[in-house]
């Protein structure tokens, strides 16, 4: 598509003429298949969520984000009452709809809705939900909630650059990867690159449509083996999109 032009000649993005703003995140739990999503609870999540990291065999899980692991409740309760206290990022539970207890957290942060962006991030899944249908639903609900609840135009996601297993996750997401950031800061006294993914506002029906076939149980064997990959039913959808000049 040829850039639009202003009138000294120079090249502009397409107009917003409707633009107004996303809205700020509120309080309300998102309900799931799988899951359900609400604000950090101190007292309702610390026990749980401790008891669902504790299942690990050892701290890898820690290795690229700021903090952990945690070696006592209490050490734990520290952080998660410091976490439960900021508005930005904005932390939340992930709980097992099938036991009711939380089992991973995950943040809204770098909220910037005038522009209409905002990222997912702190994602931090216990044994219990990585590799599940829940990890899957938790991240289709925040998608749903961010482009069609809050309208946002830009979802983000970064990562250490690297830290393959979440890069490899956002890709099976339905984020784009879109570059690194050459040492964009210091963490735990190591340098850190950072890896930048986006779901934008008119990708996001083909990353809604391939979720939600993936969450179909008619995807599942008997076994609970998945019989789609969730990034093929997504690049399926996409393609389908493109063909429909979507």
């Amino acid at each position: 598509m040829e850039p639009r032009l202003n009138e000294y000649k120079q090249p502009i993005g397409f107009d917003l003429p409707d633009w107004k703003g996303a809205q700020l995140p509120g309080r309300e739990p998102l309900v799931g298949r799988y899951c359900r999503i609400e604000r950090v609870d101190v007292e309702r999540h610390v026990e749980d969520l401790y008891e669902a990291y504790s299942t690990a065999t050892d701290g890898r899980d820690w290795t690229y984000l700021a903090v952990g692991p945690f070696q006592s409740l209490e050490a734990y309760r520290e952080h998660l009452t410091k976490a439960a206290a900021l508005a930005d990022p904005m932390h939340h539970a992930v709980i097992d709809l099938a036991t009711g207890k939380a089992v991973g957290t995950l943040a809204l942060m770098r909220i910037d809705a005038p522009n209409g962006v905002i990222e997912v991030g702190h994602v931090t899944y216990s044994p219990r939900l990585k590799r599940t249908r829940i990890a899957s639903d938790a991240m289709a609900l925040l998608m749903t909630y961010v482009f069609e609840d809050l309208g946002y135009r830009r979802f983000e996601w970064k990562c250490d650059s690297l830290n393959a297993p979440s890069r490899a996750a956002a890709l099976r997401y339905g984020f784009k990867f879109e570059g690194i950031f050459r040492q964009a800061i210091v963490s735990r006294g190591r340098n850190r690159d950072t890896a930048w993914f986006s779901v934008i506002d008119s990708e996001y029906p083909a990353v809604r449509e391939g979720f939600a076939q993936w969450l179909e149980q008619s995807n599942f064997d008997a076994e609970g083996n998945q019989r789609e990959k969730l990034a093929d039913l997504i690049a399926r959808r996409r393609a389908i999109a493109g063909e429909a000049g979507a």
